[in-house]
């Protein structure tokens, strides 16, 4: 038996992935414990999880619930491009790390693992572990940094490493050399190839497990019985933290709908209400939760902001997609999407009702881009999920090649 240490940032998107492994984990009869925000892990991970608390003034940000809108809290809406890197980077994930590491220090001398799972985004956990000279593993919840975006801007890379290198003098070893987001000893990424490309960082110990989908908490009763078997159902979402900047997106694409309520119709999460839910509303069911997981099986098509979890949920059902990219890792998200001919990217802050109902129509109705969906689908079942990822993490425990 042996001990693995999850750490993961107060953001849904990142905790949901861990989630499955770390309960196939336990079920092979492992101790797991979590290093992060409690109530956040408790709601996704289960009332039970061990974990091994942050500072609540670093966990906890504005939104539904804990984790929703972390990231986001403070950031100008437009800001775009190397100005949102540097936000995220100096407002959120430097100031995140340092205020996690003297709980991960306190939770690797309470539980004692023999592996640390660390998120891309929770540099603090490969810091630590890096320092104590653990083993560790990267999860790697978006498959955007193995595309090396910063490639083309040299002097954006040297500044972010500059960052880098402070961070660690600060909390871990100053005598250390690696980049906290890939670990020298396995990197599991939940995707693959097929859609993300080949990977450009990360080296020989990245491991393409394909998405980790688990049982989650369910939303609110959903009323099923307003879906309409008749018409082609499309899921329209913008995931847990862009509801303040989706009011003009979402009215748009419920527009969209409308114009092809003959043969269309929407459930679209509505987290703050933009479209005004009508009791008994035939053509479009907007609700502030769904269940993505179990519509997605019965969903035609997906409009959403290609953040990774979505795109790759909906892509293991064959789900062909219209992304509109917002920031972050999206655009990097939303290109692999359009590569791979798996769906249609649009512009976000542009798109109008007929833009999006255009996009709609074409994954809709052209046999290459749900062939393309199926292709990838395929590859995601075939990689092994959480069971692969979870034998990954046996092997590292007892130090044997993750291969």
């Amino acid at each position: 038996m042996s001990s693995f240490l999850f750490v993961v940032p107060p953001l849904v998107g990142h905790v949901n992935p861990v989630v499955g492994v770390a309960s196939a984990l336990a079920a092979r009869g492992h101790r797991v414990a979590w290093a992060g925000e409690p109530a956040l892990i408790r709601r996704l991970a289960g009332p039970d999880a061990v974990v091994h608390p942050c500072p609540p003034d670093a966990c906890e940000g504005p939104g539904e619930g804990p984790g929703a809108g972390v990231a986001d809290a403070g950031r100008p809406p437009d800001l775009r491009g190397p100005e949102a890197l540097r936000f995220l980077w100096e407002r959120f994930l430097v100031p995140l790390a340092e205020a996690m590491a003297p709980g991960v220090r306190e939770a690797v001398g309470v539980f004692r693992p023999d592996v640390v799972v660390a998120d891309q985004q929770a540099l603090a956990g490969a810091l630590v572990a890096e320092d104590l000279g653990l083993p560790w593993a990267t999860s790697a919840t978006t498959s955007a940094e193995f595309a090396d975006a910063l490639a083309s801007m040299p002097r954006v890379a040297a500044w972010n490493d500059t960052l880098i290198g402070g961070l660690r003098e600060r909390i871990g070893n100053p005598g250390g050399t690696g980049d906290p987001r890939f670990s020298p000893h396995l990197v599991l990424a939940f995707s693959t190839p097929e859609l993300a490309g080949p990977a450009l960082r990360g080296g020989d110990r990245v491991r393409w497990v394909g998405p980790s989908l688990a049982a989650r908490p369910r939303a609110a009763a959903f009323p099923w019985h307003r879906l309409d078997p008749g018409r082609a159902l499309v899921l329209v979402t913008l995931g847990t933290a862009n509801a303040g900047a989706g009011r003009r997106f979402l009215t748009e694409a419920a527009s969209a709908v409308r114009a092809r309520a003959a043969r269309v119709q929407a459930v679209v999460a509505d987290p703050e209400g933009v479209l005004g839910e009508r009791a008994g509303d035939p053509d479009v069911i907007a609700l502030p939760h769904v269940p993505q997981l179990d519509l997605l099986e019965r969903t035609a098509a997906v409009v959403c902001h290609a953040g990774h979890n979505t795109v790759c949920e909906a892509l293991w059902y064959g789900v062909p997609l219209v992304v509109a990219p917002i920031r972050d890792d999206q655009p990097v998200i939303a290109a692999q999407v359009a590569a791979a001919g798996a769906g249609v990217r649009i512009r976000f802050g542009r798109a109008g009702a007929a833009a999006i109902g255009t996009a709609l129509d074409t994954v809709l109705d052209e046999p290459r881009v749900r062939a393309a969906a199926a292709e990838v689908s395929a590859a995601f079942r075939a990689a092994g999920g959480t069971t692969a990822a979870a034998d990954h993490l046996e092997r590292l425990a007892r130090q044997e090649d993750p291969v």
